[in-house]
């Protein structure tokens, strides 16, 4: 009965999706129809619209034995094409199934027409590539990176030549050594835990060129200070320009802001910076909007701007939101009102994919993800494709972000090498995702030895290093060691976070109220939780999980989330993976067909209860159904604006509601129905609850 309870269930949420459809805007519409189905050309988010891409079909060859280097496969003229495959990038070769699983490094190579342009700089960027990566362009080495998941670029200028040019990438995804990041524990313990995720190989992320003038904008970093009381808002931009040209340079910066593609009329504090040739500089600028100029960004009025800078002839833009994000009295809070949401943890992996991901499965796993009630969450252990993210700021979604800092001991986190492996992926990370008003934290670990001295001395150090970079984001890590210990709250790294993160996976009531005792005036984030489906009552354990634990979260305010390990279910090499290879801790399976779990997981962590208050008949088919429609106001709890009540025929727009309020809802029903679907949708357009009630 319950599987057809939740194939029922998926028939009504396919329904619901064509009504709803046509009610979205445009870019929604269109999101909502290219994540239906898997194209046969995959499209991928690049961050600059102005791109030259270099995706598409690449020449490829394995290197089992590591020569390639020494013996200079890069140069051109030695590669015979009869001895190699065409793949398209982006591409993971460990899901290739000519290469499946294979670990080493591989071998790209693409030949591109450029005609030279007089006084430009021209960038390669790569958007991610898994792990190590070495680059050439013509036989001229152009540089290397470390590091999967995180964007980086080289100014080949001077290497590009008129008519054919040659650029290959050397890929290895040789890691969960001792001294990556991720990495795996140097402790030659038997019963360490080691591989947690797959080392999926390639360049699994866009590839393009940009042109810039001389003199041009590499980054921006968007502040925005809002005033709660005044309604007003200060934004700040921090402009760094480079100079590439031979002479030094005194860059006129010019700002536009816009909101709904009209402009805003902002007088901006600027100063003028002479730029050394060769040079980068960070140039200021700040203005203030007035009361009538400012929409808050959060939940479910994700309020965009967007931020045009301009020096010379190059023009940047930026989206960005304004909202206040802070810590008080135990609360996580959102423009001044506590956050109590639910979450989940995403794991990027799908079958035949890997780690690849498309615009249309960003779009799936978002959908899936919003209507099961999770909006409040560090999706995994290292930064996932941006196009999340741009969602995220889109629709409404909170997010800490993290690198890959998963287990180290403390020998491997005193290592200098490793410690500048691990800043270099976070610079990479806050400098790519800083102006997204989705990503509200920002985490430096997961499950690493938070009760050692090595485990303090990487919380504050590496804490006190991001904030230089970016100090308008909360800090934290998982910690998986407060549950029981420590005695003292000196004694654990959390006293160095904003709010306590920690993976609790049994005895929930003790482990909440031990860490609450540690840090009664900290926020606690719940960033793992859950059961697997093949675990203690098989797939229906995990909603009976689901509402035991729930009940315990609802009686402790200083609760701010709750992040279900896992949104989806994974390939993985640690031990206790199943013989397919996946470990199923998912609401969904491995391609994203609905577990139990997800309906459970949508009415457990939906801020509206629907309650039956009466039916009544009426003449010549026209009745009345009475429903009693509350805003929680134990968790998770928000106020309710914009909400629309679907039921048959009927589309009802409910009151604003505070947390604790309810008000009852009058539907006219025709027909003679014996029972009816009731959805709520959120001012986004997405699926909060969704019920059937008898009409007797």
């Amino acid at each position: 009965m319950k599987r057809l309870a939740l194939f029922i269930f998926s028939i009504l949420l396919t329904l619901h999706y064509t009504q709803v459809t046509a009610q979205r805007s445009a870019a929604q519409r269109d999101a909502a129809q290219r994540s239906a189905a898997q194209p046969t050309a995959a499209r991928y988010h690049i961050r600059q619209p102005d791109a030259i891409p270099l995706h598409g079909e690449w020449w490829f060859l394995l290197d089992p034995a590591g020569l390639g280097i020494a013996n200079q496969w890069y140069r051109d003229g030695i590669a015979q094409e009869s001895r190699q495959d065409k793949v398209t990038v982006p591409h993971c070769f460990s899901t290739d199934p000519r290469y499946e699983f294979y670990t080493g490094t591989a071998w790209y190579r693409k030949t591109f027409a450029w005609k030279q342009t007089a006084g430009k700089r021209v960038i390669l960027h790569f958007d991610g590539a898994y792990y190590k990566t070495n680059v050439w362009l013509n036989g001229q080495k152009i540089g290397e990176h470390e590091g999967g998941y995180t964007p980086f670029s080289f100014d080949v200028t001077e290497q590009l030549k008129d008519g054919d040019n040659l650029l290959v990438v050397a890929v290895n995804n040789d890691t969960w050594k001792t001294n990556t990041i991720p990495g795996i524990k140097d402790n030659g313990d038997i019963n360490d835990g080691f591989v947690g995720w797959v080392n999926y190989g390639g360049i699994i992320r866009p590839v393009y060129l940009t042109i810039e003038p001389e003199v041009y904008t590499e980054n921006v970093k968007i502040e925005t200070m809002p005033d709660l009381i005044k309604g007003t808002a200060v934004v700040k931009a921090k402009v760094r320009v480079r100079n590439a040209s031979s002479s030094a340079s005194s860059p006129k910066i010019d700002l536009t802001v816009w909101q709904d593609n009209k402009l805003l009329t902002l007088k901006w504090k600027t100063k003028t910076t002479s730029i050394p040739a060769g040079q980068t500089a960070l140039l200021e600028a700040e203005a203030t909007l007035a009361t009538a100029q400012v929409k808050l960004w959060d939940l479910d009025q994700p309020n965009l701007y967007e931020l045009k800078t301009v020096i010379g002839t190059d023009t940047l833009a930026s989206n960005f939101g304004i909202r206040k994000i802070e810590v008080s009295n135990a609360q996580i809070l959102l423009n001044g009102k506590p956050v109590k949401v639910g979450g989940g943890n995403r794991v990027i992996d799908y079958p035949g994919l890997g780690s690849l991901e498309p615009d249309w499965l960003v779009e799936k796993d978002f959908r899936l993800m919003k209507e099961a009630g999770m909006e409040f969450q560090r999706l995994t252990h290292y930064t996932p494709s941006e196009y999340f993210y741009y969602m995220a700021d889109r629709y409404g979604m909170l997010i800490i972000t993290e690198a890959g800092n998963w287990q180290l001991t403390p020998k491997q986190m005193d290592n200098d090498s490793m410690r500048t492996k691990f800043r270099s992926q976070f610079r990479e990370m806050a400098e790519r995702d800083w102006n997204h008003p989705s990503v509200i934290a920002y985490s430096v670990g997961n499950e690493y030895g938070s009760t050692t001295a090595a485990g303090q001395r990487w919380t504050k150090d590496m804490i006190a290093y991001a904030r230089e970079l970016d100090p308008t984001r909360l800090y934290t890590f998982a910690s998986m060691l407060l549950n029981t210990l420590p005695a003292k709250p000196e004694d654990e790294a959390s006293q160095y976070v904003d709010f306590v993160s920690t993976n609790t996976y049994g005895g929930h009531a003790k482990a909440l109220d031990h860490i609450h005792k540690l840090y009664p005036g900290k926020p606690v984030f719940i960033s793992e939780w859950g059961t697997r489906a093949d675990g203690k009552g098989g797939e229906a354990g995990q909603p009976q999980h689901l509402s035991d634990v729930m009940a315990e979260i609802r009686k402790r305010p200083f609760i701010a989330g709750a992040s279900w390990w896992t949104y989806n279910d994974y390939r993985s090499k640690l031990f206790g993976t199943n013989v397919n290879g996946f470990r199923p801790w998912g609401i969904v399976g491995p391609d994203r067909s609905l577990r139990l779990a997800y309906p459970a997981h949508q009415k457990e962590f939906s801020p509206v209860l629907i309650d039956k208050v009466s039916f009544k008949t009426g003449d010549q088919g026209v009745h009345q159904l009475i429903v009693k429609i509350t805003s929680r106001g134990d968790f998770p709890s928000k106020t309710l604006r914009g909400y629309i009540l679907k039921a048959g025929e009927a589309s009802i727009a409910l009151p604003d509601l505070n947390p604790g309020e309810s008000r009852e809802i009058a539907i006219p029903i025709r027909g003679f129905e014996k029972q009816i679907h009731i959805t709520v949708i959120k001012p986004t357009g997405f699926i909060t609850t969704q019920t059937d009630i008898d009409l007797k």
